[in-house]
């Protein structure tokens, strides 16, 4: 591993990251203050603009080759706090612009305020909740203190909980209270690993962190304690058991957002705190065991999906079985000596499942919202001929599922072969072995949604809803996103370089 690098200076453009940040919180604020049917027209005007300045940090960051920093208060860390965006951070803020900007134009048909009413509680609610979301992920995506992330994740808790209760049936709210358990313990256990932090080294800024820590047992307890809190938090195997229930009996917008985005969150800031907090985590045994609990999660979660037999939940479990994959960037990326090219596999890898996976499966959870509004069920059983009477959304839902069997020449397959590299490259077989039999397992669930579909049904389907076209095109149009990114991993490989002081210096510019 490379020395970490000291803290950053502020740099021209960092107000950027105020605005990535203050643009949805601002949108939040405007919704509770005109209220009514003016929360969906701010959410969908704040879209646009939140897009914008995502595109705007990821070419400041592209064209100058360094990250963007800010100081808040003009006080440099540790007397005050800093955000700051690498390449890793503007490639998730795009993501996650992108994904909630697609799935606010889809929910529209959902949680339109119904005409003759001023204000309807679901609508407001949802809108509301959509920008909540976002300025919560832009807090832990550009955070640099942990407090500050700490408060991130909070805000991203209470954003997602009540996204999965939103119809107010007993079995959401009974998921929305385990999700809201499991996620408070998270929080618990990753601020008694921060308090451990400051007492043992004086400040929570990761730079600066990077610069003094040491392995020792504080910092171990500290880093075992903020782990499996973000495990939890993540839906890990075997941290997993909320996850299911809460994804699958949610609103479909809302299960999209949740299966795309929210769990990422957590993951990225596993990321943040072993290969920036602590880069020498990596070496340890520990990588090994986040390793491991990734294969459980990759094999547990796709044998339980091909045992569902409703469309959701397969789908859901499908997420329990994806996030393993990120895991293995962890024991990989590790290791002293490890060749540049190796650590440049993984990282790209690493990255492009994690984005190609938002695609995919918030394309999957809207296309499974589609089919279920227009046949009234979601039964496995019961989709033979849905292939003809929604053949957009037929076709959506099986090239998202491309890239999660990791099939060429999609995302998933690009992210899959990088990994498969690294565990050749470095001699850890398993690792291969684990990606094959996974995207084997992903076919065989995969097969059970699309082979109905494309039956000819034994009787004639009843009348169903047709859905609009703008709808089946939004599904499209992130399933296509997921398989495109398969052609474009080398150019992200550029981004993540930014600010990443493990491959920066391997990458020509």
């Amino acid at each position: 591993m490379m020395a970490p690098a000291l803290p950053d200076m502020p740099t021209a453009g960092g107000f950027l990251l105020v605005l990535a940040i203050m643009l949805p919180i601002a949108g939040v604020l405007l919704q509770f203050m005109l209220g009514g049917r003016q929360a969906e027209r701010i959410a969908l005007l704040v879209m646009p603009a939140g897009l914008a300045v995502a595109v705007a940090v990821t070419a400041a960051l592209m064209l100058s080759g360094r990250p963007l920093v800010y100081h808040l208060g003009n006080l440099a860390p540790p007397l005050g706090l800093a955000l700051r965006a690498d390449g890793f951070s503007a490639l998730m803020l795009m993501t996650t612009a992108l994904i909630v900007s697609a799935i606010g134009l889809f929910a529209r048909a959902d949680f339109a305020t119904p005409t003759g009413t001023v204000e309807a509680r679901a609508p407001f609610v949802f809108w509301t909740l959509l920008l909540a979301l976002w300025g919560a992920l832009a807090v832990v995506f550009l955070g640099q203190d942990l407090f500050t992330l700490y408060v991130g994740l909070e805000l991203l808790t209470f954003g997602a909980v009540p996204l999965v209760s939103l119809d107010g049936r007993a079995e959401t709210l009974t998921a929305a209270l385990r999700y809201l358990l499991f996620a408070l313990f998270g929080s618990a256990l990753f601020l008694a690993g921060t308090v451990l932090f400051y007492g043992e080294y004086g400040t929570l800024d990761i730079a600066l962190l990077a610069t003094r820590t040491h392995p020792d047992t504080t910092s171990a307890i500290a880093v075992a304690m903020m782990t499996a809190g973000l495990l939890a938090k993540t839906a890990l195997f075997p941290f997993h058991l909320w996850l299911p229930p809460a994804h699958a009996g949610a609103p479909a917008p809302a299960s999209a957002l949740l299966s795309s985005l929210v769990v990422k969150g957590p993951f990225f800031l596993v990321v943040r705190l072993w290969f920036g907090a602590m880069p020498g985590l990596t070496d340890l045994p520990a990588a090994q065991l986040l390793g491991a609990l990734g294969a459980g999660a990759v094999l547990f979660g796709s044998v339980l999906a091909l045992c569902q037999p409703r469309l959701k939940p397969l789908i859901a479990y499908s997420t329990v079985a994806q996030l393993g994959y990120l895991f293995l960037m962890f024991p990989l990326a590790g290791g002293v000596g490890l060749p540049a090219s190796v650590r440049m596999a993984v990282w790209t890898g690493g990255a492009v499942q994690a984005v190609s996976h938002a695609f995919a499966k918030a394309a999957m959870f809207a296309g499974a919202g589609l089919i279920g509004q227009a046949l009234g069920h979601d039964r496995i059983s019961g989709l033979r001929g849905v292939g003809r009477a929604l053949p957009v959304t037929t076709f959506a839902v099986a090239f998202a599922g491309l890239s999660l069997m990791g099939l060429p020449p999609s995302g998933g397959f690009m992210a899959k072969w990088l990994l498969v590299r690294a565990s050749i490259a470095t001699a850890q077989w398993w690792w291969a072995a684990l990606v094959f039999a996974g995207g084997l397992l992903a076919g065989g669930y995969i097969f059970r949604i699309i082979a109905p579909a494309l039956s000819a049904p034994e009787k004639p389907l009843p009348a169903i809803r047709t859905p609009a076209r703008r709808r089946e095109v939004v599904v499209l149009a992130l399933a296509l996103i997921s398989v495109l990114l398969g052609v474009v991993p080398f150019g992200l490989t550029t981004l993540l370089a930014v600010g990443n002081p493990t491959i920066a210096h391997i990458v020509p510019r």
